[in-house]
């Protein structure tokens, strides 16, 4: 049965319990539908798309990334480092890697996933963090107020959901644009999932990219 955490509560994933060899980090939403008057109904206005992307920093034992990719013009690329994103998708090691981007959130189930093998990822990193971002949030005046139904859930390699942190949009999430959603720390039984949950104005994660250098 599945571990239903609220915000600041963890719980840990043992491998004596659960396959960790492949685990999936996927992540779901929905855009809140006005309801529709008269006439909105009858121009069939759609449901605004937005854009939602998973993120995942590799940290070391102090909580620092390391390794900000590839250098261009003296400036970090962030690409080929120890950040999985929409640019640089796969890490260098193989071990974790982001399934794809899906632009509008549609369907059931999960809308992107990270997938990493936790038992052979290399000892030096500790801590994974799952940030998400509204892409162009600013711009197009998106934000977490109008998402509903998010999560984020972990799946062991025999697809056993082991842990789900549910989070619905509100007037407190009213123009905040991306959010430090869940973390797993490394543990001498296996690793820990923690639901974060805090939310910020930016809608580009290198803001929280900041707080792990």
């Amino acid at each position: 049965m599945t571990v239903s955490l609220s915000k600041g509560q963890g719980v840990s994933l043992k491998k004596n319990e659960f396959d960790l060899s492949s685990v999936t980090i996927g992540l779901g939403w929905d855009i809140h539908e006005e309801k529709k008057g008269f006439l909105g109904s009858l121009l069939g206005k759609k449901v605004e798309e937005y854009d939602l992307d998973v993120v995942a920093f590799l940290c070391n034992a102090q909580g620092k990334v390391t390794d900000l990719g590839g250098m261009q013009n003296g400036k970090p690329t962030l690409v080929g480092g120890d950040i999985i994103f929409f640019n640089s998708m796969k890490h260098p090691s193989g071990q974790i890697w982001l399934t794809g981007d899906n632009r509008t959130g549609a369907g059931d189930g999960d809308d992107e996933q990270i997938i990493v093998k936790l038992n052979t990822l290399d000892p030096k990193y500790h801590i994974i963090v799952f940030v998400v971002q509204i892409y162009n949030g600013a711009k197009l005046n998106q934000h977490f107020g109008k998402v509903d139904n998010a999560f984020i859930r972990a799946v062991d390699a025999r697809n056993i959901e082991m842990a789900r942190f549910n989070l619905s949009g509100g007037a407190s999430f009213t123009n905040r644009r991306s959010m430090l959603f869940a973390e797993l720390v490394r543990e001498s039984t296996g690793w820990k999932l923690t639901a974060i949950g805090e939310p910020s104005d930016s809608d580009t994660f290198v803001t929280h990219l900041k707080g792990y250098l």
